[in-house]
């Protein structure tokens, strides 16, 4: 059939580590195949192979019916294939014209040389597709995350234009920074695509898995070990399937609110950033696991990041168990006792070339025996390895570099270097859920339970309102830079989800 994949005993190793294990693959044009796994299961080495940035060490990949070679990314373009990255591939110090169509051949960019007027403007009819507006002419470093998201989905859609076959469009998590509005046009452009296109999509989003593809393939350390049709399967089955055991209870548990004449440990007053939120206040109590709802812009993620001292604050106060402070920098903040996951993991959460272990202790060093620049890792070890064991991070080893690790076992990792710190008192989760399998997102909501319960006052901001009324004690809605909407869930009482979308739109 013209535009069908096939792969056939494709299979990968990395040193002594199998990622790949022989994979049978075939998925026609004009068909979404659905593929989940837990983190590490080799999901996105498939995905790598077939956009040219790893080559299988065995197997063959055929496209109509062709055996073919893809040895790069731009001759994985050349037979119509794109990938939308998780991890994004733009380059910061590029326009949002010239990244769309970098790695394309355009009229408007010949021989080094840029027809600008002709460019922006291709430019913006790629962006049209997927109806956003966006400054073309702005450099992508400039631009948020889920807005490099959309410039990603642009840069992989303008292939179409380039190949006489049907495209092959390989989706990584592509959901994972978008709001609901925007996942509804993500949704509408694959429909549109499938009619003429082989799409594989990859998510730990279950829902969306079973509403957008025709058939589900799910993946176990390398290996396809099941394989259903969306239509005749639900999501309990596929959790089963992928994490190999039932669903834990999600009921939110009713845990003991904190005492009305408990001091607060973090109190936020009239606080005020510039262009992103203004009078913005809260208290949180010990113990106390605050949600923060909000659409792209709202204001929430540069709220955390501002009380960390990674954006300026233009007015307000901050106190720390009553104590006045001034952020200034994320420094001050660690010495105070406040820590921050980022959304954005890879570029502000970590160091890639260092090992899971130094990445761990890299932020409270000192309280394992660090001296200077001189690691201990008689020290380390043992609480590193007890995190890494309790986030059930899978690694081969906790030398290697951190890189190595699928992205939701890097997200597990950057989380134990602040669950290490045995002086952090706050800690503002920006999207935790993110990149995470839905097993080990279960996992993770249950340590963030244990972490309040000993006392550790919680802020986060979640992907869903569902996973906010499931963890959260309290949550604060923002829109435009302001607080819109506060609900109390400890005494049970849980709101209806389309009366936070309302606070929120």
């Amino acid at each position: 059939m013209t535009g069908s994949l096939v792969l056939k005993g494709v299979r990968k190793t990395y040193g002594s580590v199998v990622a790949l294990e022989g994979i049978d693959l075939e998925i026609p044009a004009g068909q979404v195949l659905g593929l989940i796994g837990q983190n590490g299961s080799g999901k996105s080495t498939l995905l790598k192979i077939l956009a040219g940035l790893a080559m299988p060490d065995d197997g063959q990949i055929i496209l109509d019916g062709e055996p073919i070679v893809l040895d790069s990314a731009s001759t994985a373009g050349s037979f119509g294939i794109g990938m939308v990255h998780q991890e994004q591939s733009l380059i910061p110090n590029l326009t949002v014209a010239e990244n769309i169509f970098l790695d394309k051949p355009h009229p408007a960019m010949k021989n080094g040389l840029y027809r600008w007027g002709a460019l922006n403007k291709a430019a913006e009819e790629q962006l049209r597709k997927i109806s956003v507006e966006l400054p073309v002419k702005a450099l992508v470093e400039e631009l948020r995350f889920a807005e490099r998201q959309q410039v990603e989905l642009a840069k992989v859609l303008a292939i179409e234009e380039l190949v006489d076959r049907p495209p092959v469009i390989l989706f990584d998590e592509p959901t994972s920074v978008l709001t609901p509005e925007e996942i509804k046009l993500l949704f509408k452009q694959i429909n549109r695509l499938r009619g003429n296109a082989t799409i594989i999509f990859v998510s730990h989003r279950l829902e969306e898995v079973l509403e957008i593809s025709d058939r589900i393939v799910v993946m176990t350390d390398g290996r396809k070990v099941a394989e259903r049709e969306s239509r005749s399967v639900d999501r309990n089955e596929l959790y089963e399937l992928m994490v190999g055991r039932q669903r834990l209870s999600n009921a939110r548990s009713i845990r003991r609110p904190a005492a009305s004449d408990d001091k607060p440990v973090l109190k936020i007053e009239q606080l005020g950033s510039a262009q992103h939120f203004r009078n913005v206040g809260f208290e949180l109590r010990r113990g106390e696991i605050l949600g923060i709802a909000g659409v792209l812009g709202s204001g929430a993620e540069e709220l955390c990041r501002a009380v960390f001292g990674a954006e300026r604050i233009d007015s307000g106060r901050i106190a720390i168990e009553g104590r006045a402070m001034t952020p200034g920098s994320p420094r001050n903040a660690v010495r105070e006792g406040i820590g921050y996951l980022p959304a954005d993991r890879r570029a502000e959460g970590m160091l890639p070339s260092r090992s899971l272990f130094e990445n761990a202790v890299l932020t409270f060093g000192l309280d394992y025996g660090w001296r200077s620049v001189i690691l201990r890792r008689s020290s380390e070890r043992p609480a590193a390895l007890e995190w890494m064991k309790r986030l059930k991070v899978k690694m081969h080893t906790p030398y290697a570099p951190i890189s190595s690790l699928s992205g939701g076992n890097q997200q597990k990792t950057v989380l134990a270097k602040w669950l290490l710190a045995k002086r952090l008192k706050v800690l503002f989760l920006d999207h935790p859920s993110r990149g995470l399998d839905p097993g080990a997102r279960d996992d993770l909501f249950a340590v963030i339970r244990q972490q309040a319960e000993k006392g550790l006052s919680i802020v986060f901001v979640g992907d869903t309102i569902s996973e906010l009324v499931e963890l959260s004690d309290r949550i604060l809605v923002m829109r435009d830079g302001e607080i819109t909407a506060h609900f109390d869930l400890a005494n049970g009482a849980l709101p209806k989800e389309e009366e936070v979308v309302a606070a929120m739109v």
